[in-house]
């Protein structure tokens, strides 16, 4: 029976391989797939195994057991192993919060809620870091002129927990309000009223379906806080972590062996999480979070439950919105901390002598942009209609740029292309292949995700009727995911303009980025001119935004859609 079922297979697959092999712009698109993932995802990475296991020619383990004996490396690793654990347990419980507050309380702040989830979206990630510096700092506005602390230091450790919080979770709770949403209520109500308390109900009905979804959650945040450059560099001071301790050994030390040998101890404990995540988390059971709820859900109106939770959520919203306020106000004090007279001198500044990385960024995202969107429904068509030789290479390879850390990715940009046979070290083009890379996995999974929900038998029709693969996508495939499809070109533009940790080591005179240049500003002490930038930066993102939305509309897609920032 198993041999007849494998020889079944193999003939299925073979046939598959014919449809494919007969239309030419198919083989065409998964060739040149299969080419560019290997070339700037796994080439990349290739290149940083090479460059910390080869020494004068050979194999060589030196690069490793320096690290080992390194005891600045050990502390990194103990620290980025302690802030990890931190900060996705903060994020997550606050995160479940905010996302319990949506889906079954009944408040007036939901939106202002939201508002919360959406602002680390479309800011620079290190914003958080500068604003706790301005108003916690030694010269900070609350430290200093409100409780007239002289001595106050937010760095280290307990500034990255802060800022790291804030910034990740919001991905938390935009992860577990659809989970929670999609309970069945019936399950509550029969416990109900079978005498459970809510608390009893939460705790046996609840809390145990959501188990899954929150260690998901949970491993995404300990991945990004891993990979996260930006937060502890600007407020670190000496608390190193993996991803700032390969920047400084390649970049600052020129020790590229060295910091080639963190960089794959960071890319191991990223992808051991990333395929815990992926092969086992994911594939747990969500029981009756699967599928339509029976009915909509009765909110929670008690106010001894409603208050504390009103409270808890409002006290952490108006936190993070001083932080967000305080950066355009950085940019308009003329010394902030010291010197608290209005002045436009900073902006003046940007606009003269920085208005070249403001250019560079937003052209080079623009690029960026419809390449990724395009690509993204591209890959997501294949892997989920398509079955060929080689379609989970293209599905795995293009989602592992996920796991992989911004430094990482970047040292292998630098390592691999700065010498023969491709040369692109410097150029505007790698710059937005990186763009490209960093952002692609997201709009993979929505448009898996929305061709996951669409009927087979559509596109089938078509091709019954004698359209090409090409006809299909284009004409039938497209414009049914067009909500995923936009929603993944806002992301896109998003996260190509508040890039950080890649594209630090690609930036040359020729082409500057924001981020670059807020980062340079921060570390000259400059936070002025860097509140200014940050601001510019923000404004740009949320009128592009705005303009994408206006375009959505025109399309026929609702700003409700979850795919839609």
């Amino acid at each position: 029976m198993g041999k007849s079922t494998r020889a079944i297979r193999r003939q299925q697959n073979g046939a598959d391989m014919k449809k494919v092999w007969r239309d030419p712009i198919l083989l065409t698109t998964i060739i040149f797939l299969i080419i560019m993932l290997s070339i700037f995802i796994l080439y990349p990475l290739y290149s940083v195994l090479k460059v910390s296991f080869i020494e004068n020619g050979g194999f060589s383990l030196s690069a490793y057991s320096q690290m080992l004996k390194d005891i600045d490396f050990k502390e990194s690793l103990i620290n980025t192993l302690v802030l990890g654990i931190t900060v996705s347990t903060l994020s997550t419980i606050i995160g479940f919060i905010f996302a319990y507050a949506d889906a079954y309380i009944k408040t007036r702040f939901r939106k202002l809620f939201k508002v919360v989830s959406i602002l680390p979206i479309v800011s620079p990630p290190f914003v958080l870091a500068l604003s706790a510096i301005m108003l916690f700092g030694q010269f900070g506005l609350i430290t200093r002129h409100l409780f007239g602390i002289a001595d106050a230091n937010i760095y280290g450790f307990k500034g990255i927990v802060i800022v790291q919080t804030m910034t990740f979770f919001p991905i938390v709770y935009l992860l577990l309000v659809g989970l929670l949403k999609k309970v069945d209520p019936a399950l509550e109500e029969a416990s109900r009223s079978m005498g459970a308390t809510r608390w009893k109900t939460f705790k046996t009905v609840t809390l145990p379906l959501m188990l899954p979804g929150i260690a998901n959650a949970f491993l995404i945040t300990f991945i990004e806080v891993l990979a996260d450059f930006s937060n502890p560099m600007v407020i670190g001071g000496n608390f190193g972590t993996l991803a700032t301790k390969v920047y400084m050994q390649a970049i600052g030390n020129y020790d590229m062996r060295g910091g080639a040998a963190i960089a794959v101890t960071l890319l191991t404990l990223s992808i051991l999480l990333f395929v815990v995540e992926k092969f086992w988390i994911e594939r747990k059971s969500y029981v009756t979070v699967t599928g339509k709820a029976s009915r909509e859900r009765d909110l929670i109106t008690e106010k001894h439950i409603v208050m504390p939770i009103e409270i808890i959520c409002l006290m952490i919203t108006v936190f993070v919105l001083a932080f967000y306020i305080l950066v355009p106000l950085g940019g308009l004090f003329k010394v902030m901390g010291i010197d608290y007279t209005l002045t436009l001198d900073h902006f003046k500044y940007v606009f003269n002598l920085g208005i070249e990385p403001i250019k560079d960024t937003t052209l080079l995202a623009i690029y960026a942009t419809p390449i990724t969107g395009i690509l993204g429904m591209i890959i997501a068509f294949l892997v989920v209609r398509k079955k060929f030789y080689g379609r989970n290479f293209i599905e795995f390879t293009s989602i592992l740029a996920m796991a992989v850390p911004g430094t990482v990715l970047g040292l292998g940009y630098i390592s691999a292309f700065n010498t023969k046979p491709l040369i692109l070290t410097g150029t505007a083009f790698l710059i937005v292949v990186a763009f490209i890379v960093r952002s692609l996995p997201v709009g993979i999974r929505g448009g898996i995700a929305a061709l996951q929900q669409i009927d087979p038998a559509i596109e089938e029709a078509a091709q019954d009727l004698g359209a090409s693969a090409n006809k299909v996508f284009t004409s039938v495939t497209l414009p049914l995911i067009k909500s995923a499809f936009f929603g993944g070109l806002v992301y896109s533009f998003v996260r190509s303009m508040t890039a950080v940790s890649t594209v630090v080591f690609l930036v040359t005179p020729k082409y500057q980025l924001l981020t670059a240049s807020i980062l340079s500003q921060v570390d000259n002490g400059r936070f002025g001119v860097a509140s200014a930038f940050s601001t510019v930066l923000i404004v740009i993102v949320l009128v592009s935004i705005g303009l994408m939305s206006l375009l959505l509309s025109k399309f026929g897609v609702s700003k409700s859609d979850d795919s839609v920032i």
